[in-house]
């Protein structure tokens, strides 16, 4: 008479669980760097569109008044930048976008000829004081 073993019920063995956590962990490195630079990516263009509405709002208001002086718009909501105009005059304007929380060190303007400044940026990021910047390169805006 012959003895069989039992065989195994089913499941998974450790070394199949251990491939699943190393797959699993190697996406967890690439995709959580890439989710956050695209999510600060989009923070930052929320808040340069921000800064060219109350561009367009102070142009309306200095059209209509023919002074730029006491025509700061309320800031459109931002979630991660204070938007202000530090600078205002009868014939001149800039609007700031500050970062704040995560996006600290981040700073935008813009003037009332247009022209947009990326004031500073946080370590690692090039900053271009000839434009916007949209990532770490420095690499500009456009429009």
């Amino acid at each position: 008479m012959s003895r069989a073993f039992p065989t195994a019920a089913g499941g998974f063995t450790l070394i199949e669980l251990m491939v699943v956590v190393i797959v699993v962990t190697i996406l967890a490195i690439i995709t959580i760097p890439a989710y956050e630079r695209y999510t600060t990516r989009s923070k930052i263009l929320a808040a340069q569109a921000a800064l060219v509405s109350m561009g367009v709002d102070l142009k309306e208001f200095q059209q209509d008044h023919m002074t730029y002086a006491g025509g700061c718009p309320t800031p459109p909501p931002t979630q991660d930048f204070n938007l202000s105009c530090p600078v205002i005059s009868s014939n001149s304007y800039t609007v700031i976008a500050s970062g704040t929380g995560p996006l600290a060190g981040f700073e935008f303007s813009l003037d009332q000829d247009g022209t947009r400044t990326t004031v500073s940026a946080p370590t690692g990021w090039v900053t271009n004081s000839g434009c916007w910047i949209s990532d770490p390169q420095g690499d500009c805006i456009t429009e």
